[in-house]
């Protein structure tokens, strides 16, 4: 329940980035998964940069936006990279990106290489806006605490728990957590292992604002079994 009112299959469906990165995709699943975005209303399709022309083509005149990711899953590439990659995503009709940060640097105490990194993707991306993916489960409450501080100093519009269920299954404490910290104009999205109704209402309760999932349908359909990275 909100102010607005309980939680429906529409409202809910409007949080969700509905999320296509499977390793591969085809062309036909890439197209289904974009009049997924389009029938049920979902926030964004999420979906790898090779597969943005053909997203753009099939979401072109909605109101569904597109998103991509940088430098996923292998988090290997450096910052000059990163900031390229992130302009060609853009340009290729992305209009928000999410990005890993690297924890590395973070847990080496390298805490300027790690905020600049972020910024020169942030930079790079402009007018699109960047999500950190700050990977809260690998982190210590020392370093939780200094990831979002410095993702923030960066200059990003949203903060993310994780970047997938293999690296936590997100929680309504990490989306209480990251609330506490972000000022306004920073959203919260939550993401891994999302996939039923309950869990994605308890989210929401928690303060977060949008929801990345690949299994979009099942959750506004309350299905059980679904999949979700």
């Amino acid at each position: 329940m909100t102010p607005d009112g309980p939680w429906t299959p529409q409202r809910v469906a409007a949080r969700i980035q509905h999320t296509l990165i499977a390793t591969g995709t085809t062309r036909d699943e890439l197209v289904r998964h974009c009049e997924e975005c389009l029938e049920h209303g979902f926030d964004a399709a999420m979906v790898a940069g090779c597969w943005l022309p053909v997203a753009r083509e099939v979401l072109a005149g909605s109101a569904v936006k597109l998103a991509s990711a940088v430098d996923f899953p292998v988090n290997q590439m450096t910052t000059t990279g990163k900031a390229a990659e992130a302009r060609a995503l853009v340009d290729a009709g992305a209009m928000e990106l999410d990005m890993l940060v690297n924890i590395g640097w973070l847990r080496s105490g390298m805490e300027g290489p790690f905020r600049d990194d972020i910024a020169a993707v942030v930079e790079a991306a402009r007018p699109a806006g960047v999500k950190v993916m700050l990977e809260l489960p690998l982190l210590t409450p020392a370093e939780r605490e200094r990831a979002v501080a410095l993702a923030v100093d960066a200059g990003v519009r949203w903060v993310k728990n994780a970047s997938a269920g293999a690296v936590g299954i997100a929680s309504p404490e990490e989306m209480r957590f990251l609330r506490a910290r972000v000022p306004a104009g920073v959203g919260v999205k939550a993401s891994g292992g999302i996939k039923t109704w309950a869990g994605a209402v308890s989210l929401l309760d928690a303060g977060a604002d949008l929801l990345g999932s690949s299994a979009g349908v099942a959750i506004i359909r309350r299905e059980t079994g679904a999949r979700s990275y």
